[in-house]
């Protein structure tokens, strides 16, 4: 039996998190799907402090990371998780509206496993979304950890 891990996802735009919620509901992933707005709260999240202090210790199966955040931006937390052993295996999809060349340079530099540029139309947005869903949710092997 799949053990369906964790979905992490990094974004601090409402309507972007509805959307992108909405997109992997329409695939059915079993994957439970943990929203944190900042990049503060991403790395409490994957530290297991604060808020997130008595979650069940394991990496989620991938990270859907926005580089544009409050308190610490997408590139930080990128470099951060790279950094640390426990967690420098876990996929890492940049899930942007920034199309800057030196942020898909730093992306990719940094480890990132993936670079998406949110696509502007709803159709677009929702088919990139649930592929993405898919293939790191439950298509892609990670190492034990």
């Amino acid at each position: 039996m799949k053990d369906f891990k964790t979905i992490l996802f990094v974004e601090d735009n409402p309507k972007d998190v509805e959307l992108t919620l909405e997109a992997l509901g329409e695939y059915k992933l079993a994957n439970q799907v943990v929203v944190v707005n900042d990049g503060v709260a991403a790395m409490d999240y994957l530290r297991c402090r604060g808020n997130h202090a008595k979650r069940k210790p394991e990496n989620p199966a991938v990270i859907l990371l926005d580089i544009k955040l409050p308190r610490m931006d997408g590139l930080e937390v990128l470099r951060a998780i790279r950094s640390e052993d426990a967690l420098k295996t876990i996929p890492v999809v940049m899930l942007t509206s920034s199309r800057e060349t030196p942020d898909l340079k730093t992306s990719y530099a940094l480890g990132a496993n993936a670079y998406v540029v949110k696509p502007v139309s709803f159709k677009e947005f929702i088919d990139a979304v649930k592929h993405l869903g898919v293939f790191w949710a439950l298509i892609n092997e990670v190492p034990p950890q």
